[in-house]
C-alpha cells in the first residue's frame, strides 16, 4: 500500500524556504517524495490574467493567496523583474536530490505554461519544454526520468516530448495509473495521475482537510497525492505534518513516483483518453483520465 508524494515547486519563495522545510519534515517521517522543479523565470505576477476564469476568485478568497505566496512573488513578472529560479537555486536543488529524493521537471515558465499550452502548437511546445530540459540537464548533470506538468496542463505535443525524454510522468488528475491515448492514439509515458485533492482544493470547503483526506485513503489502495512547496512548506505545514502522520498511521509507505512506478508493469495499464475537465476547487480545467479504451 503506496502513496506517492509528488511537490511541485512554482516560485522563487517555494525553491528557497518551501522545499528545504518540506525535505526536513519528509526526513523525520522517514517518507520518500519527488520534488519537480520550476526551473526558469517567475513570472507569478502575470497570473493576475486568470482573474476572469471561472472559480479562480473564490479560490483566490479561500485560500488567501497574498499570505501564502507573499506580496513579492505576486509582482513578480509585473512591477518585478522575474527572478530566474534555475540559476537562483541551482545548489538548492542539489541539495534536495543529495538528501536524497527524486527530481523532475515542473515546468520551465510556470504561469506561461499553465495558461497557454492546451491551446500551443508542437514548435511552442517543444520549444518551452526544451529550455526545461536543457536547465535540468545543467543542473543536475543527467536526464530527468519524470516531468509533471504545471497546473495538470498540457496537450498531445507535450505527451510525444516526454514519451521522448522520460519514462514516467504525472501530469494527469485521475484514480490509477494508465497508459495515455490522444483520439484514439497511443501518445505519451505511462501516467502516474494525482489521485487525491489538494490541501488548496479543500481549504474553506471542508471543516477538517485531514480528516477528509483520511477518510478517502481509510481504504487500502496505491495514491498519488501533490503538496506545493509554497503551501505545504509554508503555512499549511502543520496541516501536512498531521496529514503525513496519518498516512503512517494507517499504514501507508510514503514514496518517491518512481517508487511507485517501478512496481507496476507498464504494458498491462489500462488505456484511457486523456481529457480536459473541471476540478471541485481549482479554476478552470484540468488534464485527466478518462474511461479505459
Amino acid at each position: 500500500m503506496r502513496l506517492a508524494l509528488k511537490v511541485d515547486v512554482d516560485t522563487l519563495r517555494g525553491t528557497e524556504e518551501g522545499v528545504p522545510r518540506l525535505a526536513r519534515l519528509l526526513e523525520m517521517h522517514g517518507a520518500g517524495a519527488t520534488f519537480l522543479f520550476s526551473l526558469g523565470p517567475d513570472h507569478t505576477g502575470r497570473a493576475i490574467k486568470r482573474v476572469f476564469r471561472k472559480n479562480f476568485l473564490s479560490k483566490v478568497r479561500r485560500t488567501s493567496v497574498l499570505q501564502h505566496y507573499g506580496l513579492a512573488t505576486l509582482l513578480y513578472g509585473t512591477l518585478l523583474p522575474g527572478p530566474d529560479i534555475g540559476r537562483a537555486c541551482a545548489e538548492a536543488m542539489r541539495k534536495v536530490k543529495r538528501a536524497p529524493f527524486e527530481v523532475g521537471v515542473h515546468c520551465w515558465d510556470h504561469v506561461r505554461w499553465q495558461d497557454n499550452v492546451a491551446a500551443k502548437d508542437a514548435d511552442w511546445t517543444e520549444r518551452e519544454m526544451r529550455l526545461a530540459l536543457r536547465r535540468f540537464e545543467d543542473i543536475f548533470s543527467e536526464k530527468p526520468k519524470v516531468w509533471g506538468a504545471a497546473g495538470w496542463q498540457l496537450n498531445r505535443h507535450a505527451a510525444w516530448f516526454e514519451e521522448r525524454h522520460c519514462e514516467y510522468a504525472s501530469d494527469t488528475r485521475g484514480s490509477e495509473p494508465f497508459r495515455p491515448l490522444w483520439n484514439g492514439v497511443l501518445i505519451g509515458c505511462p501516467q502516474l495521475p494525482t489521485t487525491l485533492p489538494t490541501l488548496d482544493e479543500l481549504l474553506g470547503v471542508e471543516e477538517d482537510v485531514v480528516a477528509h483526506l483520511l477518510a478517502l485513503t481509510a481504504k487500502p489502495a496505491d495514491h498519488v497525492f501533490t503538496a506545493h512547496a509554497e503551501l505545504e512548506g509554508g503555512r499549511l505545514f502543520e496541516l501536512f505534518d498531521r496529514l503525513l502522520r496519518g498516512w503512517r498511521d494507517q499504514g501507508y509507505e510514503i514514496v518517491s513516483l518512481g517508487t511507485l512506478f517501478r512496481s507496476l508493469e507498464p504494458e498491462r495499464l489500462p488505456r484511457c483518453e486523456v481529457e480536459y475537465r473541471a476540478v471541485p476547487g481549482r479554476s478552470g480545467t484540468l488534464a485527466a483520465q478518462g474511461a479505459p479504451a
